[in-house]
């Protein structure tokens, strides 16, 4: 899947425009009155206008990043007034991006709803797509295959000459894209994938609001957001009952499921759902014995996410022992792997980024259906 949980890859910064190298010349750019962008939750990036040019700052890239990565955005003509420090940027780019490649699912509604994908030339993976605008701009060869995310086809890309790639990493190293830096083409790392909440993950819509000059668009878009998403959180503290839940499968020899401060669990609170393990804390899944798991779980109201399973029919083959679970004999386990896009894509992994709104109200609908008698769920449906 092309999305930070499961497929990852590290593009390294990169410098796209010729600064003067001896620094004995160099001219400290202008300061100017500085605004900063209004960030409630998310906080691996930070944003700086200074009027004339901007500054983003994406401070964690990945887990444990050691550095932080700053880029200057600026109009060619402002930059070509600007001498500074070969090494004080990690990326220098236009101001009026026309070409744009991203790598994540999850950053393509982020595009739509700020009304900017007809800048995305290029993806790694366009059968992951499952959104039906952006699967018709594939279908019309607007967007360029780019290959295997892990080993994106260079030659393509640079076919293409993007003004900017938007990539992941875990830890900033890859040869891959060593390519892109000598050919001059900046890479900025998108590090929703890192947040530790939804509302965060969700607020980076105003990353993609920074590098088009949408900032205003971008923070309207996500105050939507989070108002449906606290509305919903207070609808759930109506409910009369607390289902219990169970999550997960086993894999291997263990048993996978979120801890109680993952970002996971947290929509089941905020669902008021009563999530068996809530009290658990670490990086990480739990892994755990499937008897230790049978012992706590055997009767729990319902079972959420049983990973790639598609029907109760393949969760039984997989493993007999899964049908003593009172959810199972009631039916009541839900998944999002069947909701997917026209090539098989799986939409939670793409839109439930950018719409944690969405997400909250499925897992209400399915623990207190009274309490939203006329919503459909976007993502969660029962396995049949």
């Amino acid at each position: 899947m092309k999305h930070p949980f499961y497929v990852l890859f590290a593009l390294l910064p990169l410098f796209f425009f010729n600064c003067k190298d001896d620094k004995s010349n160099t001219q400290p750019l202008p300061v100017k009155t500085e605004n900063r962008i209004n960030l409630k939750y998310a906080q691996g990036f930070s944003f700086e206008d200074f009027t004339d040019y901007k500054v983003l700052t994406i401070k964690t890239p990945w887990p444990k990043a050691e550095k932080s990565y700053k880029y200057l955005i600026a109009s060619k003509e402002q930059l070509a007034k600007m001498t500074f420090p070969s090494d004080a940027y990690d990326g220098v780019i236009t101001d009026n991006i026309a070409k744009l490649v991203v790598t994540s699912t999850t950053h393509i509604p982020a595009l739509e709803l700020l009304g900017i994908e007809e800048s995305l030339v290029g993806f790694p993976g366009t059968d992951y797509v499952s959104s039906e605008k952006t699967r018709q701009r594939i279908e019309a060869n607007d967007v360029r295959e780019l290959g295997k995310n892990e080993g994106i086809n260079t030659e393509v890309l640079l076919e293409l000459n993007p003004d900017v790639v938007i990539g992941f990493g875990v830890d900033g190293v890859n040869k891959t894209f060593e390519t892109i830096k000598k050919a001059g083409i900046p890479v900025i790392y998108n590090g929703d994938w890192v947040e530790s909440s939804a509302l965060a993950r969700a607020e980076w819509i105003k990353f993609f609001g920074v590098l088009f000059n949408k900032e205003k668009q971008a923070d309207s878009i996500f105050n939507t957001i989070e108002t449906n998403y606290l509305e919903a959180k207070k609808i759930a503290l109506n409910a009369e009952h607390q289902p219990t839940v169970l999550s997960g499968v086993v894999n291997g020899n263990v048993w996978e499921l979120p801890n109680g401060s993952s970002f996971e669990a947290q929509f089941l609170k905020d669902a008021n759902l009563n999530y068996l393990w809530s009290d658990t804390e670490g990086n990480g899944s739990l892994k755990l014995s499937f008897e230790t798991v049978f012992e706590k779980a055997k009767d729990a109201d319902l079972w959420l996410s049983p990973s790639y399973f598609r029907s109760l029919e393949q969760l039984e083959s997989a493993n007999t022992l899964y049908t003593n679970f009172e959810a199972f004999k009631n039916k009541a386990i839900y998944s999002f792997t069947n909701t997917t896009g026209k090539t098989g894509g799986v939409l939670y992994y793409e839109l439930g980024t950018t719409r944690p709104d969405y997400i909250l109200k499925d897992l209400i609908k399915i623990g207190h259906p009274e309490l939203l008698k006329d919503y459909t769920p976007h993502f969660f449906k029962p396995l049949e």
